[in-house]
C-alpha cells in the first residue's frame, strides 16, 4: 500500500498571484498533477515538516553525489519529461524527492538557471563536479534532437551499468583487503606487545639466541621506536595519494603499471575496455557527434593507455579515416574489439556493436573477479598463516633450548 504524505506547495493562479497550501498525496508528482488539473502552475512542492521526521547528518558523510544518485535522477527525470511535465516542474519535483542532499542543492540552482532562460545542458554544465561531461553532452544532443527523455534514459542505463561494474570489482577486492589489513595489524600487535615480553625473558636466560629470533627482536625494537613515524608516514602517504592520484604525471606512471600486473592486469584492461565501449556507444546512440564523443570518452575510460589510443582514433576520424584502424597499433585493444568495431562501421551499426562489446567485457569482468576471489582466498590465508606461524616459531625456538641456556 502506497504511503501518503503531506506536501506544502506554492502555485501561480490564472491571474499570476502566488497561492500556498498543503495537500496529502503519495508523491510530489501526484501533487503536481492535482494542482495542474485545478488550473494552477506549480512553483514549488515540498514535503511538510514533521516533528517525528528529523534529518540525521554525520559530518564528512553524504557530501558527494555518486553515479547511483545520477542514475536514479536521470531515470526519474526521463519519466517526467516523457509524461509531459515541463522542465521547471520536473526539476522542482526532483529537487524535493531526491535523497541526496548535495544533489538537491545543485538541482535547485539548475532550476533557477533554467527558469532564467538558460538551456538545461548549459545549466548542468555549470556544475562539472556533479554532472559529468557525458551526461551534459547527451542532454545537449537530446535538446537539439527533441528526444531529451531518451537521452536521459540512456544516461541512466549507462550509469546503472557502471555502478554494477564497480560493485562487482569492490566485492571481489573486499576479502583480500580485509585479510591483508588484519594480517598487518596482527603482525604489528605481536611485534609491539608480545615480542618485547619474550625479549625480557630471553635476556634473563643469557646465551645466544637463534638467528630468526634475533631478527624478530630487531624488527620489534625498530617498530617500537618508530611507530609514531610509521603512522604519520602512512597517513601522509594516504593524503598525498588522494590528492595527486588523478594528476597526469602520476597516472602516466601508475596506469601502465596496472595493465602489466601479473594477476590484476587483465582485470583492469577489461574494466577500461568495458567503460570505453559503453560510454562511446551510449553517446553515439544519443546523437552526440563522433569527434565530440571521442574527446569525452578519452577522459572517462579510467586509464591513460586507453585514453591515448582514443586520442589517436580521434585524429584518424578527423582526417576522414576509419575508427578501427588506429586501434590495431595499440596492444591494449584485443583483435576481437578491433574487428567488431570494423564490422560496426561497415554495417552502420557502430553503437550496437559497441554495446555488445561492453556487455561481453562486463561478463568477463564478473567471471574474472569470481576467479580472482577463488584464487586469492587460499593464497591470503596461506600467507597470513606463514607469517604469523613463522613469528610464533621464532619466539619459541629459544624455549626449545631453555635447558642449555640455563646451564
Amino acid at each position: 500500500m502506497t504511503k501518503t504524505l503531506e506536501y506544502d506547495y506554492a502555485v501561480r493562479d490564472r491571474t499570476g498571484g502566488l497561492v500556498k497550501g498543503r495537500l496529502r498525496a503519495d508523491s510530489p508528482a501526484t501533487v503536481a498533477t492535482k494542482l495542474t488539473s485545478m488550473g494552477y502552475a506549480p512553483v514549488s512542492i515540498r514535503a511538510a515538516n514533521s516533528g517525528m521526521r528529523k534529518e540525521l547528518r554525520i559530518p564528512g558523510f553524504g557530501n558527494k553525489v555518486g553515479l547511483k544518485d545520477l542514475a536514479v535522477m536521470s531515470r526519474q527525470f526521463a519519466t517526467m519529461i516523457n509524461s509531459g511535465l515541463s522542465l521547471l516542474r520536473a526539476l522542482t519535483i526532483l529537487e524535493e524527492q531526491t535523497e541526496c542532499k548535495p544533489l538537491a542543492r545543485v538541482l535547485s540552482q539548475v532550476r533557477s538557471e533554467v527558469e532564467g532562460g538558460r538551456a538545461l545542458s548549459v545549466a548542468l554544465g555549470a556544475h562539472p563536479t556533479v554532472f559529468p561531461p557525458l551526461m551534459v553532452n547527451m542532454c545537449r544532443a537530446g535538446e537539439v534532437g527533441g528526444f531529451l527523455d531518451q537521452s536521459l534514459l540512456q544516461v541512466a542505463a549507462n550509469y546503472e551499468a557502471e555502478v554494477k561494474l564497480r560493485g562487482k570489482v569492490k566485492s571481489a577486492m573486499t576479502y583480500p583487503v580485509v585479510v591483508a589489513v588484519m594480517a598487518v595489524l596482527g603482525v604489528g600487535a605481536m611485534l609491539l606487545f608480545i615480542v618485547p615480553t619474550f625479549a625480557q625473558m630471553f635476556a634473563s636466560l643469557g646465551g645466544t639466541l637463534p638467528a630468526p629470533t634475533r631478527v624478530l627482536m630487531i624488527l620489534s625494537t625498530l617498530l617500537k621506536n618508530s611507530i609514531l613515524y610509521v603512522v604519520v608516514g602512512l597517513v601522509a602517504l594516504g593524503l598525498l595519494w588522494r590528492k595527486f592520484k588523478r594528476h597526469p604525471k602520476v597516472r602516466d606512471v601508475v596506469d601502465p603499471m596496472k595493465l602489466r600486473m601479473p594477476v590484476f592486469g587483465p582485470l583492469f584492461q577489461k574494466i577500461a575496455l568495458s567503460r570505453f565501449t559503453r560510454n562511446l556507444g551510449t553517446m553515439i546512440h544519443s546523437g552526440v557527434p563522433i569527434l565530440q564523443a571521442l574527446d569525452i570518452v578519452a577522459d572517462t575510460s579510467g586509464n591513460v593507455v586507453v585514453g591515448r589510443a582514443v586520442r589517436d582514433v580521434q585524429e584518424s576520424v578527423r582526417r576522414g579515416e576509419s575508427l578501427s584502424r588506429p586501434l590495431e597499433e595499440h596492444a591494449v585493444f584485443p583483435a576481437m574489439v578491433v574487428q567488431m568495431l570494423s564490422v560496426g562501421e561497415d554495417t552502420g551499426a557502430l553503437d550496437e556493436m559497441l554495446h555488445k562489446i561492453s556487455e561481453f567485457y562486463d561478463q568477463e569482468v564478473e567471471a574474472t573477479t569470481e576467479a580472482l576471489t577463488s584464487l586469492i582466498e587460499p593464497i591470503m590465508i596461506a600467507v597470513m598463516g606463514t607469517v604469523i606461524g613463522g613469528m610464533i616459531i621464532a619466539l619459541y625456538m629459544p624455549i626449545f633450548k631453555v635447558f642449555d641456556l640455563i646451564q
